[in-house]
């Protein structure tokens, strides 16, 4: 049996696609929605995976987020706090999964890179922007990096013949801490509201004037 932390990006739902069609009901998915996403993407995300008929665990913890951050102006403590709250809440539900022997990650091989040449050892590489960092080994995991020898390119295009669907397959990489690191200050609910309108406007202007898929990140 494999967990597998999704976020709704391209590398995490591609694995995911990929483990369902090898492994079935074996596989199953957890989706910490930390009230940080886009606009409607929690929403987005359960629609992807019901279209697949992947099953998946969508955790609402917005309001722990909120909780844990209120007060915080620092943006390295922010990403602390979100990062560490981002584990508890994972790893609170993958507990509940009986008899799980691993941990799929979306690896990617320029994380390899990455790796070998700050740390000198590939086996090390967690991918940060994932937050699941420590949790194979707190669990006592096994890790699962089915794309770890592939470029962002080929695991797109492993994403198309999987039948994921073009705006997915295209989408932007979008951090961890999500639109938090776009917050300067404390993070309310009222400026996380305010800065998902105003993406949305954005991303469907760059959508309109056909940019969006010549822009790497937005």
């Amino acid at each position: 049996r494999v967990i597998a932390g999704v976020s709704g990006g391209v590398d995490s739902t591609v694995v995911a696609a990929l483990l369902h069609k090898a492994i079935g009901a074996r596989l199953t998915c957890i989706f910490v929605d930390h009230g940080l996403l886009r606009q409607n993407e929690a929403q987005q995300v359960k629609e992807l995976f019901e279209d697949f008929h992947i099953p998946l665990k969508q955790v609402d913890a917005s309001r722990q987020f909120l909780d844990k951050l209120a007060g915080v102006s620092d943006p390295e403590q922010k990403r602390k706090i979100i990062g560490s709250t981002f584990i508890d809440v994972f790893e609170h539900e993958a507990n509940q999964v009986q008899d799980a022997e691993f941990l799929a990650q979306g690896t990617l091989y320029p994380d390899v890179i990455e790796s070998v040449s700050v740390h000198g050892d590939a086996s090390v590489t967690i991918k940060s922007h994932h937050n699941v960092g420590g949790l194979p080994e707190r669990m006592n995991l096994k890790l699962v990096e089915p794309v770890r020898e592939l470029f962002k390119d080929e695991v797109r295009a492993l994403g198309r013949e999987l039948g994921l669907k073009a705006d997915m397959v295209n989408r932007h990489p979008f951090p961890g801490p999500g639109l938090a690191i776009r917050i300067p200050g404390e993070i309310t609910a009222e400026k996380i509201a305010i800065l998902q309108k105003a993406d949305a406007i954005y991303i469907d202007a760059i959508r309109k004037a056909g940019l969006y898929d010549e822009i790497w990140q937005a």
